[in-house]
């Protein structure tokens, strides 16, 4: 794919949706770490409702810490894998409070070293709360970036790499929610809705639908 079908794709992308926003329900950096950490292996909507009966009652580190694991645990049991991940935000609150003033560090290499926090995590925190250029690539983003040749690659990183190259510097900062929600509700796994997508005349998957 070369630069001008880049250009153009994400000129569409941005004109039917000029404010992207990640799904994830939050109004702090903190609420958002944590509900990306939640979200691993979860929906948005999953973790949206999760959230929504815990931050009321506890939305800083202190507050969530003080619940302790068994105390996350009762808020979050809807959520896969609830039990490690209570674990991992408990000790995540607790470094925020004892090495970084309760406040979440925007730089990848201290966001890293949070427990449940992994390089896509950083992404979208880095992305989403701070507004850096970060490329948090996810299943969909995947397949999007794969199936259209937008940025093909083997890995996650491969296509990580290749998007925060090949992306236009005028939609790089949200290149990232386009892609996401492209790819979960128009390029989907099972059968894509080439039909109805804005970019079909652009995108070179081969195996097409005329589903809408």
């Amino acid at each position: 794919m070369n630069a001008a079908k880049r250009l153009e794709i994400f000129r569409r992308l941005h004109e039917d949706n000029p404010e992207p926003k990640t799904e994830l329900a939050y109004t702090t950096p903190f609420e958002l770490l944590i509900a990306v950490i939640l979200s691993a292996q979860a929906t948005d909507v999953g973790v949206n409702k999760a959230t929504a009966r815990l931050y009321p009652v506890a939305n800083t580190p202190e507050a969530i810490y003080a619940l302790g694991v068994d105390g996350l645990s009762a808020y979050i049991r809807t959520i896969g894998l609830y039990n490690s991940k209570a674990k991992n935000v408990i000790e995540t609150c607790r470094l925020l409070i004892e090495l970084h003033g309760s406040v979440v560090p925007d730089n990848r290499e201290a966001l890293e070293a949070l427990p449940g926090v992994g390089r896509k995590t950083a992404n979208v925190v880095l992305n989403t709360a701070f507004r850096q250029p970060a490329m948090a690539v996810d299943t969909h983003i995947f397949r999007v970036s794969n199936r259209t040749g937008i940025a093909p690659g083997k890995t996650v990183l491969e296509v990580e790499k290749k998007l925060m190259r090949f992306v236009p510097k005028d939609y790089l900062l949200d290149a990232h929610h386009w892609l996401i929600l492209h790819g979960r509700y128009v390029c989907q796994a099972r059968k894509p809705r080439c039909g109805s997508c804005r970019i079909e005349d652009l995108c070179e998957y081969r195996l097409k639908t005329s589903d809408d």
